[in-house]
């Protein structure tokens, strides 16, 4: 059962390939010649830039190509001929993001009308790259960061407050390049809503500063972000003209989870969605009802309020969540639930999400480790090693957000 559930969570990652879908899109793009004189200027951010912008390159030989710059984060680091490779932070940015930003600035600036911009996106860009705003520090959005963390702001509220204190966010890229800019976007968002992904650097923002400054009250934040941030967010300012956008999406959740569905799962009702607990009785519920020898699919993504200093991350907790209301609710012996982060990374260690079964809380308390207790501290990691529950997978080179399978024994 746990070699099946695997499978069709690995049939997920596939379906997200970053290389295979840039190819796919390329020729579009190259059916229309450059002006006269122009070139092309490759710019890829996010947890699939390497690999994005390595099927880019291939796509591009004997095109005049500028320059090409690649920003994403450990472990998806590597060297690639003929680009500029640049590590930033994630998931709180850093100074080495911040220097980051500051080249895409100086590489959009420097694209002429007659050129072409190509922008790769995929998840985990808005962090990779700040760029404050005026009258802001790095350390303002890095607070700013860790609070949205912490309050269990789900993607939507945290890119909307993100894209008021950013130079490069809300439609920012189309501001800086007299060049068309032309992306394709791998999404990490459920809906995969444009704006939304990466805070849209190449899409309209979502709102204006007095939709951040509501959201972060209704939130429960808004008193303790720094002044200055307070004071940006409650400046009076029209939303900014962006200009035409040249977006195409290559790649989504929704088609990871089709590709599940492909390798022989059932689509459910419920999605990865909104609070971590909530999610989990929805998903246990579902569960009871599940044929046997069935496979249910799930995509999307959770919400973490963080109460505790534990080592853990969505996924996993939404496992250990899982395992808890099982037992609770009476689900029985044969099944397994797995949940992970499609870019093979869950929170801060190694792990990539949870698999349990029926077993996994008792392996847990035969080692003194109390899983209500764990959950209460957001300490799922140590409780899942406890009853060899972790996924590990390495970085997977793509980020279409999480998925998750559970299957009852036929």
């Amino acid at each position: 059962m746990r070699q099946h559930v695997m499978e069709l969570l690995r049939a997920g990652i596939a379906a997200a390939a970053p290389g295979p879908a840039v190819a796919r899109a390329m020729p579009d793009l190259l059916a229309q010649p450059l002006a006269a004189g122009g070139c092309w200027h490759v710019v890829a951010v996010g947890k699939a830039a390497r690999a994005m912008a390595a099927a880019a390159l291939e796509a591009l030989q004997g095109e005049p190509v500028a320059e090409v710059l690649v920003v994403t984060n450990a472990c998806n680091d590597a060297a690639l001929a003929g680009a500029r490779v640049l590590q930033a932070g994630h998931p709180e940015p850093d100074e080495a993001g911040l220097a980051a930003a500051t080249e895409i600035e100086r590489l959009l600036s420097r694209a002429a009308a007659r050129d072409r911009v190509l922008a790769l996106i995929s998840g985990g860009a808005s962090a990779m790259l700040p760029a404050p705003a005026a009258g802001l520090s790095l350390s303002d959005l890095q607070e700013v960061n860790a609070r949205l963390l912490r309050c269990g702001a789900d993607i939507l509220q945290t890119n909307l407050i993100r894209q008021q204190l950013d130079r490069l966010k809300g439609g920012g890229w189309l501001r800086l390049s007299q060049a068309p800019v032309h992306a394709l976007i791998l999404s990490d968002v459920p809906g995969d809503d444009l704006r939304v992904i990466a805070s849209g650097p190449t899409a309209g923002p979502i709102g204006g500063p007095a939709d951040a400054a509501r959201v972060a009250r209704d939130l429960g934040i808004w008193d303790n972000l720094p002044l200055s941030v307070r004071t940006v967010l409650a400046r009076d300012q029209a939303m900014p003209d962006t200009g035409p956008d040249r977006n195409r999406l290559i790649g989504s959740n929704g088609q990871s989870i089709a590709a599940m569905v492909a390798a022989g799962a059932v689509k459910a009702g419920l999605a990865l969605q909104g609070d971590v607990q909530l999610c989990a009785e929805g998903l246990v519920a579902l569960a009871l009802d599940a044929a046997p020898g069935m496979p249910l699919a799930f995509g999307g993504e959770t919400t973490v309020r963080l109460q505790g200093r534990g080592m853990g991350g969505r996924n996993q907790e939404l496992a250990l969540r899982f395992a808890v209301e099982a037992e609770r609710r009476g689900l029985g012996s044969g099944w397994i639930f797995a949940a992970m982060g499609s870019d093979g990374r869950d929170g801060p260690g190694e792990a990539a999400g949870g698999i349990v079964g029926p077993d996994s809380l008792d392996l847990m308390r035969a080692q003194g480790i109390d899983p209500e207790d764990a959950l209460a501290r957001n300490d799922s990691t140590p409780a899942l090693a406890a009853a060899d529950a972790l996924i590990v997978t390495g970085a997977t080179g793509t980020n279409v957000a999480d998925l998750a399978v559970f299957l009852r024994r036929a």
